[in-house]
């Protein structure tokens, strides 16, 4: 799944609501309805809640794998990025071609990696008592409805 996205931007970039709204967009939705009018129960926000602070911590956690992969092929993450917005863009790529081979193998690296972080991120939703599905439900609603995004603020804060 994660060889066809080749690396979104969003796993080099700190913030979880961008990568809890990836995954919510990389798993075919089980239905189209209008996402930001759901009805979410407290009780499912809690869940939520629960969820978005351990892919926090999850997040963070692979952030820095992944600058240690490419600290280990001895590259700058500017340059790794620039090499990395380029190839999804489909532009040419301005960069040294033993960067562009240095990036290749972190590319290869950090794929492998986020096959496990889907795996994990998998588990905390399930683990929490939210279905894969009924969590990206919220995490779509999310983007849009300013109403719940307070109600997870509030949980968050208090």
């Amino acid at each position: 799944m994660f060889k066809t996205m080749k690396l979104k931007p969003m796993v080099m970039v700190a913030g979880l609501l961008t990568a809890t709204i990836s995954f919510a967009q990389t798993t075919p939705m089980p239905q189209q309805q209008n996402q930001s009018q759901i009805e979410v129960t407290d009780a499912e926000l809690n869940k939520f809640a629960k969820v978005f602070q351990g892919l926090q911590v999850a997040n963070q956690d692979i952030q820095r794998k992944m600058m240690a992969v490419i600290d280990a092929e001895e590259m700058d993450v500017a340059t790794f990025n620039k090499i990395q917005k380029a190839k999804l863009e489909n532009t040419e790529v301005d960069a040294a071609p033993e960067d562009v081979k240095k990036h290749e193998k972190a590319v290869e690296k950090i794929e492998v990696m986020q096959v496990g972080f889907q795996k994990e991120m998998e588990t905390l939703i399930t683990n929490s008592g939210l279905s894969i599905e009924r969590y990206q439900e919220i995490a779509t609603a999310m983007q849009t409805n300013q109403g719940l995004q307070e109600r997870l603020q509030k949980i968050l804060m208090g």
